[in-house]
């Protein structure tokens, strides 16, 4: 005779169903000893913002910069200058919403200079730039979840 289970589908179903009409990408519940958690991946094509030239200084027509490309993930991982999250977490580009990024693709950044920011456990940690470089692709959007060892920026 099957043993019947501690785990109620009604409830994963419903669990689900929460992830599906929210934007929460995890939830857990726990009673007792038995602790259920659902959760999705999110997959997301993630663009390279073009630099725009200043407003106030236009450049010529026969020098402007080609558009930029979408960045292949896996080839922003194997660059030499990939910075890689050391946590899973929230990745943040600026230090409140109402502040600027902390950078932009195009600028120069020293080494060991704020960078961004990963959100893990309601602990906000910084993450330095590891050499002086210029910032080439950043591929992560701010508010994004992020995996341990995710590419989040090329420095070159």
């Amino acid at each position: 005779m099957a043993t019947k289970s501690p785990i109620d589908p009604e409830l994963v179903r419903e669990m689900a169903q929460l992830i599906n009409e929210t934007d929460l990408t995890e939830i857990e519940v726990q009673k007792g000893d038995l602790r259920i958690r659902v959760a999705r991946t999110i997959s997301a094509t993630v663009m390279a913002p073009v630099a725009a030239a200043p407003a106030f200084a236009p450049a010529p027509a026969a020098v402007a910069a080609p558009a930029a490309a979408p960045v292949d993930a896996k080839a922003a991982a194997a660059h030499p200058g990939t910075v890689n999250s050391p946590m899973v977490g929230t990745a943040y580009r600026r230090p409140s919403p109402e502040a600027k990024p902390f950078i932009e693709v195009g600028q120069e950044v020293k080494a060991g200079e704020r960078v961004l920011l990963v959100e893990a456990m309601k602990t906000f940690n910084d993450i330095v730039a590891p050499r002086a470089g210029k910032v080439t692709a950043i591929l992560v959007e701010d508010g994004q979840p992020v995996e341990y060892g995710e590419p989040l920026l090329v420095i070159e």
